[in-house]
């Protein structure tokens, strides 16, 4: 016998609980509901069958919890003393990291945050591991929600590349012209080259002359030393000149020292950074550009690689190294890349070019 299938509903608000009551609704079975404070629905949820609900860092009244839990529902209470919502509905944004900014970037939620998570390292604490995984189970199921209408080109980089550079204005260039290719632009998230492809994007319906204006804004403060607030600030002031679409950022507190940039219009941060990775890469079904870089480039060049080894024709991202000389005598890189591609389904997926111009027309082109 095949037993009926219970149709599945994530509630990350009052609204949504509230239009799903109006609708009718008499039993619980499949909500999924995430941080929201129900304390002033109790009555509404004494009416509603409870079995096969699950309820994720929300606030209930005693009676709605017994409920809840004498009925077959799962409760995962929330978690004490944290500076993050282990069971938030959605991804983070620049003015929700950079809050408080203007006391100084240690005020900041994403200051605050890294500073949890040294203390994780440190102490091994179950309870923390488990606050960080919930965190990061969250953040891919926010990130799942975003829509998919436009293919996703990672771009990858190293975030020692200074505002005002001709590499800075080479990446913005890349990030503007996929965003004008209808893709979207999807990054590490931190500074460097990965900032400058979500500015691209960001000023993706801007002329020329206007990002000229934004480069001469953020040339005033080159790097994020000394000072992330100046970095962050000089960011955001960009970004209120400048509105639109920044694209996708995936950075992590594993790399603490490197903030994110403000660009992004969705910040999916983690505390993982293997999980990140991962999840970045499976994302970018369009092509992944790697512009020059150090350690961090190298691994997710390699852990892009074995999928497509082991792939097949139909699997295969097309992975696209920019700088000729960088990948073959700085960090030669790429002749154990050809060699592994040789004779196998992805050989025809890898590209060694020198211009941005010539890696936008790889992906844009897939």
């Amino acid at each position: 016998m095949t037993l009926p299938s219970i149709p599945h509903v994530d509630l990350e608000s009052l609204e949504q609980f509230d239009r799903i009551l109006a609708a009718g609704a008499t039993s619980m079975a499949g909500w999924r509901v995430q941080s929201v404070d129900l304390t002033g629905r109790t009555a509404e949820l004494l009416r509603l069958a409870p079995m096969g609900s699950l309820f994720l860092g929300c606030a209930l009244a005693e009676e709605a919890e017994s409920w809840i839990r004498d009925g077959g529902g799962l409760i995962f209470p929330t978690i004490p003393e944290l500076p993050f919502d282990p069971y938030r509905g959605a991804l983070y944004d620049a003015d929700e990291l950079y809050d408080g900014l203007p006391a100084g970037y240690e005020s900041t939620p994403d200051a605050r945050i890294y500073a949890w998570s040294r203390q994780h390292d440190v102490r091994g604490d179950t309870g923390r591991t488990l606050a960080a995984a919930l965190h990061d189970h969250a953040v891919a199921d926010a990130l799942a929600e975003l829509p998919d209408d436009r293919p996703w080109v990672g771009v990858m980089g190293g975030h020692g590349i200074e505002r005002g550079e001709a590499t800075y204005r080479a990446a913005v260039e890349l990030g503007r012209t996929l965003a004008r290719s209808g893709l979207t632009v999807a990054t590490g998230g931190g500074p460097g080259a990965m900032e400058a492809a979500n500015l691209g994007s960001l000023l993706a319906k801007y002329d020329d002359a206007e990002v000229e204006v934004a480069l001469s804004i953020l040339a005033e403060v080159p790097s994020f030393r000394p000072s992330i607030g100046a970095w962050a600030s000089a960011g955001m002031k960009v970004r209120q000149a400048f509105p639109g679409d920044g694209g996708v950022s995936v950075p992590t507190w594993f790399y603490g020292h490197e903030p994110p940039n403000v660009f992004a219009s969705a910040i999916a941060k983690y505390f993982s950074n293997a999980q990140r990775e991962d999840v970045l890469l499976n994302h970018a079904r369009g092509g992944i550009i790697y512009l020059p870089g150090a350690a961090g480039t190298v691994q997710e060049i390699f852990q892009a690689v074995t999928p497509n080894y082991y792939g097949d024709p139909a699997t295969q991202i097309p992975m696209v190294l920019v700088g000729v000389e960088h990948w073959t005598t700085r960090l030669p890189v790429w002749p154990l890349l050809r060699g592994l591609a040789a004779g196998r389904a992805m050989e025809p997926s890898v590209h060694l070019v020198d211009s941005i111009a010539e890696a936008a027309q790889l992906v844009s082109t897939t």
